[in-house]
């Protein structure tokens, strides 16, 4: 009888990747992480101001600043057009926008809801006060004052960390997920709020009471607290962003 091939599904088959294949992935990696290295590093410029609302620069420039080609550059000025701090000009090149404040008032209103809501269910649960992650808070948040970090970019990032392990103790994943959008987004001038010692000492002083009114399961209490805390952030970010491009303008022309 001769032999056939076998009629059945063919199982346990992988692709077979060739040299070609191969080549392509290792080019495409390296790509796009030099596209992702020239995206941070444009938007820590702007963030930095080193770059103003109203600078104007080129992808040439840019090129040979960061020493990569045009490609990723390109890449990166698009995601920072779709961020909404970068436009590009006519046969002119790029222009850094202004701050956008409406945007970013409107990213704070969703903050302030997404964030009371995960309090108020923080509030409910019976198993709050032995929660893992409250109890890491409790161990950055409520020091004596001597024990307290004065290192802005570090209090920023636990700032960030408080509000986003508050909202994650919740237990809605969803939630998180916006909230954690939310936070990426309005980074760029969230920061700016702890470049001085009287803001670093309020944010621990604001949180400790957020954390002891959750702990103690005190619904109203919390909520007023944390929509004070938001709020008075909110006003001084903004404050210190137009102070800042102020100055930063102030000592271009002498660069």
């Amino acid at each position: 009888m001769p032999k056939h091939a076998a009629s059945g599904p063919t199982r346990n088959l992988r692709p077979v990747r060739t040299r070609a294949s191969a080549v392509k992935v290792a080019t495409v990696e390296p790509f796009q992480s030099r596209a992702e290295e020239v995206y941070r590093q444009v938007k820590q410029d702007i963030a930095d101001f080193r770059l103003v609302p109203g600078d104007r620069f080129t992808e040439h420039e840019l090129c040979a600043r960061l020493d990569v080609s045009r490609t990723p550059v390109r890449q990166a000025l698009f995601r920072l057009q779709q961020d909404g701090l970068v436009e590009v000009m006519f046969r002119s090149g790029w222009r850094v926008l202004p701050f956008d404040f409406d945007k970013f008032d409107q990213l704070y209103d969703l903050r302030m809801v997404l964030e009371t809501a995960a309090v108020q269910r923080l509030c409910l649960q019976e198993m709050t006060a032995s929660s893992p992650e409250l109890q890491m808070l409790r161990e950055r948040w409520l020091v004596p004052v001597t024990e307290r970090n004065s290192d802005p970019a570090e209090v920023a990032a636990w700032d960030e960390a408080f509000h986003e392990t508050l909202v994650r103790a919740a237990g809605n994943a969803e939630l998180a997920r916006v909230h954690h959008e939310v936070t990426e987004r309005i980074r760029i001038i969230r920061r700016l709020d702890f470049l001085q010692q009287v803001r670093i000492d309020a944010t621990y002083d604001e949180h400790a009471k957020i954390l002891r009114a959750i702990l103690a399961r005190k619904a109203d209490r919390a909520d007023l607290l944390l929509r004070s805390h938001i709020q008075t952030s909110q006003s001084e970010v903004r404050k210190i962003t137009l102070h800042q491009v102020y100055l930063a303008q102030q000592v271009a022309p002498a660069a």
